[in-house]
């Protein structure tokens, strides 16, 4: 379908808006909305958090009575269903639009049906502009609803050499300052964090988002989501005084073994959640941490692990994105490595990872890499 240059700028307007919500409308994707008429925007909104009004209701509040005969830009096709709100569908035909343009269709089936409602109400409907932008908004949205599991960041700090910790398990800090801030972002745009237990107990992070590191605009409100903390933990031998367990927001435990009630009924005291899972051999399952995490509706996931739970996930091909923070500096071969590999022997062994960006983040790089296709 072709779209004139105007129905572009629009829609890319729609797109920054909804940009707004990256960090606060978990579970729900983020979306943004642009009225126009007569070649003028009269309305704009986005989505900011579940349960709010969606992107096109605050669009058509701003645009009261000028929303009559417009056009929409809707970056998600306008639901059709009845939840926490009413159908967007209903509220664009009640407000009398003529027009509307949207960037994908809904791959939520309670959330489809908007665009045969609008068209069923006499209201011209297109879709497809800029629909890769829209995609790579909200890729854990689109991987839950399509499998039912979320979007997987791996993030690692190493060094020039490969290194992310010293023999002993010392590792702060590699990166600089900028890189962590930009990890706290990773963080809040994240419906869960996943580490290990090795890395809850040695490292003694609390995984949260902190608000004095904040670099964009605030939260809605100053509302900061935290997202849900999750430690793989097959025995139970998390300390219940681990900043993982006490520090503000959720935190879930994760285990294989039900037969330790006596940590169970400590780490609940505490706070957490207890929730056992299935094995893959000695360890827990990860495509089982996955489903789980997907029930929960968590649409992207960030491991901020060590080597041997981050080998297990590249091994598995469950890592989406690798995002490796990288410093100028050499840690020595007796370090402990980027991610724990069986040993690979012949080069056709090797997994290849494709880059998709890299930036300067102070004096530390960081590279967004992928699974490369096979061919």
């Amino acid at each position: 379908m072709s779209f004139a240059v105007d129905d572009r700028r629009h829609m890319a307007h729609a797109l920054q808006l909804a940009r707004q919500g990256l960090y606060t409308t978990d579970p729900n994707p983020r979306v943004g909305c642009v009225l126009t008429r007569d070649g003028a925007v009269v309305g704009t909104g986005w989505h900011q958090r579940a349960g709010a009004p969606h992107a096109e209701r605050h669009a058509l509040a701003v645009a009261g009575e000028a929303a009559r005969g417009a056009s929409a830009y809707v970056t998600l096709e306008p639901c059709a269903h009845t939840g926490r709100t009413a159908p967007c569908a209903d509220a664009l035909i009640e407000a009398g639009v003529a027009r509307v343009v949207m960037a994908m269709a809904d791959p939520n089936p309670a959330g489809a049906g908007g665009a045969a409602r609008l068209r069923a109400a006499g209201i011209a409907v297109e879709s497809g502009l800029l629909e890769d932008e829209a995609r790579a908004l909200n890729p854990g949205f689109l991987r839950r609803m399509a499998t039912g599991r979320p979007w997987v960041r791996l993030k690692l700090a190493a060094s020039l050499d490969g290194r992310t910790a010293m023999a002993s398990g010392e590792s702060q800090w590699i990166t600089g300052a900028a890189a962590r801030d930009d990890v706290q972002h990773l963080r809040a745009r994240s419906s869960a964090v996943v580490t290990g237990r090795g890395t809850a107990v040695m490292d003694r992070p609390s995984l949260t988002v902190r608000p004095q590191q904040w670099r964009y605009p605030d939260y809605p409100d100053g509302d900061v989501r935290q997202p849900l903390r999750v430690v793989l933990d097959r025995t139970l031998a998390t300390p219940v005084d681990t900043p993982l367990i006490t520090a503000a927001g959720g935190a879930l435990l994760l285990c294989t073994d039900a037969a330790h009630e006596q940590q169970r009924q400590a780490l609940e005291a505490a706070g957490a959640e207890v929730q056992t899972l299935s094995a893959d051999q000695d360890r827990i399952s990860l495509a089982a941490v996955l489903d789980e995490l997907g029930r929960r509706a968590c649409n992207e996931v960030l491991f901020e692990c060590g080597a041997e739970l981050a080998g297990d996930l590249v091994r598995a091909g469950l890592a989406d994105e690798l995002m490796v923070y990288m410093a100028p500096t050499l840690l020595g071969s007796g370090a402990r490595p980027l991610v724990a590999l069986p040993e690979l022997k012949q080069m056709s062994q090797q997994i290849r990872l494709e880059l998709r960006d890299l930036r300067h983040l102070g004096d530390d790089l960081r590279l967004t890499l992928a699974p490369a296709p096979s061919d």
